[in-house]
């Protein structure tokens, strides 16, 4: 069997349900951007001069309305023929011309996933007797959206929108219980971490990657979270904690951030302020995310790869050749950002957790 030793990886452009082979040509960088808080977002700069068709002069290209245009469907595709993937599916939503001096001029274009709708749709309202999973459902019903909803959470006698977008009040409520939002085959996602499907992926430091680093940081761990309150209907005073048993179901083994912590310098507890609960099981509930948020951000890690399609946010890595702390699964990706351009090709950046580092020797 004869292998590939290299392979053209530039992206297929499709707008408005036609492929455009000229902007593959034409393409100088390219940019999609995803991560846990949803809204998936396009950058693509063009050459904007040359020949159009029929026409053997050269002219300005891609202002006319003729390929882009505002609210036109555009697709992306990238990869190798043996694993091309979509990458983006959404709306061309902005344009800019870039004219310099002995330059050729350019083009930008701008385009979002269909969560721009969220983004751009505020109001006033109030929601009564719901978890923060039927605020989501409501929500994308509101939007035409079919939705797929699963995370555990309190029930509120009433939850307020104050004149903020959709998009902006939905990501607080995912916030609040660590749940995270997605868009994805006209479906909107709003689940717990450890109920979203990735892909899994081993990444080897000096084959797959191009750059990495990896950081154990304990300036933000925390060995409890307090969340205090008033229980008006009851008449008591809300005292709600979560330690570092709210980390322990996503591990297995290794040392967490919070072991550590008490280890090297004692308890460290945290106590939240800014939300105010109205009853105990509201507080446990945003007690154990914020213990839940804090722990698996301990170990932090940026990467590069020669592009990766299947990369995506909620994919679960392995790293091997990192160092030994390093070493293993349980990473989960936060944040991927493909790009193309012509000095470097296709990459995949992206950004990765996991709440523990390896036993030492």
């Amino acid at each position: 069997m004869i292998e590939r030793l290299l392979v053209a990886t530039t992206p297929i452009f499709d707008v408005d349900g036609s492929v455009r082979g000229e902007l593959a040509r034409d393409v100088l960088r390219l940019e999609i951007h995803h991560d846990t808080e949803g809204l998936k977002t396009l950058r693509a700069r063009f050459l904007a001069i040359g020949p159009q068709s029929g026409s053997d002069e050269e002219q300005l290209l891609y202002l006319d309305g003729s390929v882009f245009d505002f609210g036109k469907p555009l697709t992306v595709s990238i990869g190798s023929p043996d694993d091309a993937r979509t990458i983006f599916r959404g709306f061309v939503s902005g344009m800019e011309a870039c004219f310099e001096e002995a330059e050729e001029p350019e083009v930008l274009i701008f385009a979002e996933d269909k969560l721009m709708d969220l983004r751009m749709t505020r109001r006033m309202r109030s929601y009564e007797d719901v978890t923060d999973a039927d605020i989501a459902e409501q929500i994308a019903a509101e939007h035409g959206l079919d939705s797929d909803v699963d995370a555990d959470g309190p029930t509120y006698d009433v939850v307020q929108q104050w004149n903020v977008s959709d998009l902006a009040f939905l990501r607080e409520r995912a916030r609040l219980i660590q749940a995270e939002i997605w868009f994805q085959n006209e479906t909107l996602h709003f689940k717990s971490r450890d109920r979203r499907e990735g892909t899994e992926q081993v990444l080897v430091r000096g084959n797959d990657l191009v750059s990495l680093k990896v950081c154990a940081d304990l300036a933000h761990q925390r060995t409890g979270v307090h969340i205090n309150g008033y229980d008006a209907n009851d008449r008591e005073v809300i005292d709600e904690q979560a330690g570092a048993e709210a980390i322990l179901a996503e591990t297995s083994g290794g040392r967490t951030g919070p072991q550590i912590l008490e280890q090297a310098f004692g308890p460290r507890v945290s106590h939240r302020v800014r939300e105010v609960p109205l009853d105990a099981t509201e507080a446990a509930d945003w007690a154990r995310a914020e213990m839940l948020r804090r722990s698996r951000a301990f170990v932090q890690i940026s990467g590069v790869t020669r592009g990766s399609t299947d990369l995506i946010v909620g994919s679960k890595l392995t790293l091997e050749r990192s160092g030994k702390p390093f070493n293993g699964s349980g990473y989960y990706v936060t944040s991927v950002r493909h790009t193309y351009d012509l000095a470097s090709g296709y990459r995949t950046h992206f950004h990765a957790e996991r709440p523990t580092v390896e036993e030492g020797p």
